[in-house]
């Protein structure tokens, strides 16, 4: 006779499986530290506005404009000033997006979804501020006043305007294209790791009897060879 087999003598073949798939502690991503990137890629890109509307203010071309005492009316009415100024967010805004997917890639090479959100959200935040910062910066929106002020034929200036919306999506858009492709060219690679330590090997031929493997039945009574006497 054999003794009853304990629950301590064989394991539930599930076991070994639930403890691989739970992972490490060192394994688990640290969702902490992935929203902490994320909100300081976001503030860091989001105050680069500041430079970039500062620069947009001083590099647009400016509309000029002069009154007859009844109506104002544009100096040159063939310039392209006006569309000159949307031409100068646009370039500024790729160039910017490129240069803060290169700052974020070299910072964070290993990528992830927060930084690429933080990543994007900063650049849309950054573009809003550099419009409404250079805006700001430039002439006043009040043109009557402005042409009461300066004076009946005295040249003076148009506020600066964004008229093309779609420009402040040049900052997002680079940014996004250019960390994808240095994610995606210079990024870590990850190795597939097959755990295949729970599959009995096959040896055809052995002379010694391979383990069985943790999802095999146990022994029965009935398997074992009869004993003598």
């Amino acid at each position: 006779m054999t003794a009853p087999l304990t629950p301590h003598d064989h394991q539930p073949p599930h076991s070994s499986f639930l403890s691989d798939d739970a992972g490490s502690p060192e394994e688990r991503p640290d969702v902490g530290r992935a929203m902490r990137d994320g909100a300081v890629i976001t503030l860091g890109v989001a105050v680069l506005g500041v430079l970039f509307g500062v620069l947009w203010w001083w590099v647009a071309p400016q509309v000029p404009l002069i009154s007859d005492g009844t109506a104002v009316y544009l100096k040159d009415s063939e310039g392209e000033q006006s569309v000159g100024a949307d031409g100068w967010f646009t370039l500024m805004g790729l160039g910017f997006g490129a240069l803060a997917a290169g700052a974020v890639f070299w910072w964070r090479r290993a990528g992830g979804v927060a930084v690429v959100i933080g990543l994007a959200a900063g650049a849309l935040a950054a573009s809003v501020v550099a419009w409404r910062l250079g805006v700001a910066c430039g002439p006043t929106q009040n043109v009557i006043a402005h042409a009461k002020q300066v004076g009946v034929g005295k040249v003076f200036y148009a506020p600066l305007q964004l008229r093309a919306k779609a420009a402040l999506l040049a900052w997002p858009i680079a940014s996004m294209g250019v960390f994808l492709a240095l994610t995606s060219a210079f990024g870590p690679r990850e190795e597939l790791q097959q755990h295949d330590e729970h599959v009995p090997l096959r040896c055809d031929g052995c002379s010694t009897p391979l383990p069985p493997s943790p999802s095999s039945p146990p022994p029965s009574a009935q398997d074992e060879p009869p004993r003598g006497g």
